[in-house]
This record gives structure tokens, sequence and C-alpha cells, in this order.
């Protein structure tokens, strides 16, 4: 199981309305472990299938990121079921298009494994940060109609290009003091020349020679001036390229409608020796309690019950439920389809508060034809941020999260962490994220296995 290096020449990605990349050129060699990043809608599947189309003489093993087959299992089976297959070709090159979406943590942790150990070729598409960090040793970053190589590890890409940002923005700084020095330079030179021309008017009246080559030098340094102006002006503009070209996140600095005071110091969730579920119970033995400034995580394996107990919180009339319930009815709910925004309503339509651009503009939806787009026409990555812009407007008591970092590209995953770190309410989150948990400030965590729901500590101390 091995190939020769593999030479990608001129690759371009275009389209009507847009240009992905172009001009792209890279050998790959056996054995590279390569990630392919980049914002949604950038090309990366694109990418990801002209590698697969251009490698005729190669054993490939290929899984999608949608899945049409085996309609009958989960997400997570499906692709665990392609990867078997994938596998059992021996491959030479393993490409996989987003794998750890909806892998529960026992799958997930399986995955990591595997690709950490796989001694092919391997080349994914994802926007997993834990399995960036621990089985790739190559990025190819698409952006800004470009394709950045960097070899290394993911944490030192982001650091590169956090340092060539940092320089950059140092240099244009540096540049505008200086160009501030160059003016104040030039008005005491036109200073100095009205003096001299004063002096020289006074030796006309007094039938004197004038001299004027003081106004000379004054004209002439008024040139020098502007020349370096000119050049500093310049030398900007190509800064302000690369700066473009360095393209990182803008940061959100969200406004809340309440307060952690507003919000005080009270439960928001009380369950007893409850149960729930269908015609069967799927939990038993629930006891939880939720006070206003709690962060919990839900585990558990795909199928396990965690949507349903989020459902019975939610009051859903289709579930059955015993015990004793409390639950505020000041909740907002977000899941990775984002079935809160109504797909008919613009952006400006989906914001029901007074002062609608000023609070949108924190969120990033700046321009007319942003805030005028019908949420039907936005990006996954999009409506993540509307759903955050709703939940800051009117801010909900209790905010319960499904599985919402699954499809984000990395720059809007940080804009969902920058918004829920400063949620001030209480907070419930099913996800198999571990860094994005622990970027939240999740504090409890607990496990549901074989129909019961545990502390996450008792949990993993009795997996001991």
């Amino acid at each position: 199981m091995s190939h020769k290096p593999l030479s990608l020449n001129n690759l371009g990605l275009e389209f009507s309305h847009k240009t992905c990349f172009t001009d792209f050129s890279v050998t790959i060699n056996y054995g590279d472990h390569v990630a392919i990043i980049g914002r949604n809608g950038s090309g990366k599947s694109s990418l990801l299938n002209m590698i697969k189309s251009m490698s005729p003489n190669i054993t490939i093993g290929y899984v999608p990121q949608i899945i049409e087959e085996f309609i009958d299992l989960s997400g997570g089976q499906r692709f665990n079921t392609v990867l078997t297959e994938a596998l059992a070709k021996n491959p030479d090159i393993l490409l996989l298009d987003e794998p750890t979406n909806h892998l529960d943590l026992k799958n997930r942790s399986s995955l990591m494994r595997s690709l950490k150990s796989f001694s092919g070729t391997l080349i994914i598409v994802s926007h997993d940060i834990e399995l960036l960090r621990n089985s790739i040793d190559r990025f190819w970053h698409i952006d800004n109609g470009n394709i950045t190589i960097f070899s290394g590890l993911y944490d030192d890409y982001i650091h590169e290009i956090k340092s060539k940002r940092h320089s950059i923005e140092s240099e244009l700084l540096r540049l505008e003091r200086h160009k501030k020095d160059i003016h104040q330079c030039l008005m005491k030179e036109q200073v100095r020349a009205a003096k001299s021309k004063q002096k020289g008017q006074k030796a006309i009246e007094q039938r004197k020679w004038p001299t004027i080559v003081s106004k000379s030098k004054a004209l002439q340094a008024q040139e020098t001036k502007g020349r370096k102006k000119a050049a500093i002006d310049h030398k900007k503009q190509d800064l302000g390229k690369q700066l473009a070209d360095l393209r990182l996140p803008e940061v959100i600095i969200p406004k809340f409608s309440l307060s952690s005071a507003d919000i005080g110091d009270r439960s928001v969730v009380s369950i007893q020796d409850a149960s729930i579920g269908y015609t069967n119970p799927i939990l038993q033995h629930i006891n939880l309690e939720l006070g206003s400034k709690s962060r919990i995580a839900i585990r558990g394996n795909n199928g396990s019950g965690k949507t349903t107990l989020i459902k019975a919180i939610l009051n859903d009339a289709s579930i059955n439920k015993t015990g004793n319930w409390y639950a505020t009815k000041d909740i907002g709910y977000l899941d990775q389809h984002y079935s809160t925004l109504r797909s008919d309503f613009t952006v400006l339509e989906t914001i029901d508060i007074a002062d609608k651009r000023r609070h949108l503009n924190d969120f990033l939806f700046r321009k007319t034809q942003e805030v005028n787009a019908k949420v039907s026409t936005l990006s996954g990555g999009e409506k993540a941020r509307l759903s955050l812009t709703q939940i800051a407007a009117i801010t909900p008591k209790l905010l319960i999260l499904d599985e919402i970092t699954n499809n984000l590209d990395l720059e809007t995953r940080q804009h969902v962490i920058e918004v829920l770190k400063n949620y001030p309410g209480a907070m419930m989150v099913i996800s198999h994220d571990e860094d994005f948990l622990k970027e939240i400030g999740i504090e409890d965590n607990y496990q549901i296995e074989n129909g019961i729901l545990t502390s996450y500590n008792h949990y993993r101390s009795k997996e001991k």
C-alpha cells in the first residue's frame, strides 16, 4: 500500500458568481496527512472530488459528507459502514469529507485513533479542531480566492497567521506615525518659508537684493515630503492587501437584553424521580437540578435519549413523562438545523426589537443587502449567527443547544463560542465536541447509558 508522489498542477474552481481558487499546485507524498480548511462554500468538497477523479491509478477510499446509502441507519452508523468499506480496499489515499459529523463520543474517539495511526495518505475536509490537532500535519487553507499551504501542527498554523497579522498591524501603525511626523515637518518648513518671504519683502523695501534660497529650499522640501507621503500611502495599500489575505474572523461583542443580575439566582429546571419515553420508557430515575447560572453538557451515544430529554424539558406533547417536573417557560432552543428561524422572513424581520439595525450590526449583519436577504438564502453559518442574534435580542433564562457545531466552519464556530461565553443565563448543551464544551465554560457533565442519567464524573469513575 503506497503511491508515487501525486502532482496537482494549476487547479482552479470558478462559478458564475465567485472564484473559489486559482492556480493551485501541490505535490502529495505518500503518508501525508492533509486537512482542507476554509469557510463554508469555499470549495473544499469540490477540491476533494477533484483529487478523487484525478487519481485513476491509485487506490482511493472515499467517504462523502452526505451518505445516500443505508437509509435505515443513523448518520453515525452510515458513516461507519461506508468507512469500513473504504478501508477494506486497503487504500493508498483515504479521502474523508467532514468525518466527525453525527458521530457520538465513542465513535469519535475510535475514528481519531484510526486516523492518527493510518499509514497511508489522508486528505480530509474538516472543521473539527480536535481532529485537526491530533491527526493532521499539513494544511491547505482556502480563503480569499487562494490556497495557502502550511506544513506543521494546527496550533502552529493559527499562531503563524496571528503573528503575521500582528506584524502587519504594527507596521501600519508605524507608517501612520511616520506620515504624521512628515506632515509636521512640512508644516514647520512652510512656516519657515513664510518667515523667509517676509524677510525678502523687507529687503526689497530697503532696496537690498532679496535672498530667495530659503523659499527654494522650502519648495524642494515640500516636494520631497510629498514623495515620501506617496510612498507611505503605497506601502500602506500593499500592507492592507496583505492583511486582507490573512483574513481572521471579526470578533463579535454581543449585547444581551438581560444581564446576569436581571436573571438572578434561582432554579430554572428541577426534575425528580422522573421517567420519559414514548410507548415505553427511554430514560428512568431522572434527577436533575439547574440553577440560573448552570452550564451543563448531556453526553451519550446516538439514540441514547439525549434529544428526548430536551423535548421533555421543552414540554413536547409527544413525550410521556412521570415524576415531578419544573422548567422555566423562558427557554431558547437552537439546533443544527436552525429550526427556530422562519425561512420566508428577511434577516431584518427576524429580529423583533426597536433598534434592529444596530443589534444586527453587532452580529456582523451590516450591509443593506445582508439585512434584507431572505433566511432561506442564508448559509448555515449565517443562520447560526442569526439564531444567536435572536437569542441576544430577547435573552432567555435557559438556553438549550443540540449539536450546533455540526457543519460550521471554523470562523462561524468561533463566533458561536464568543457569544455563548458571554451569555448570562443557564445553558444545557448536547455536543460531542470536547474543545467546544471547554471553550464555552461547561461546568458539569452528565452521561446517559442504559437508560440512566448520571453525573459524568461518577460515570468515569465507574468506567475505571
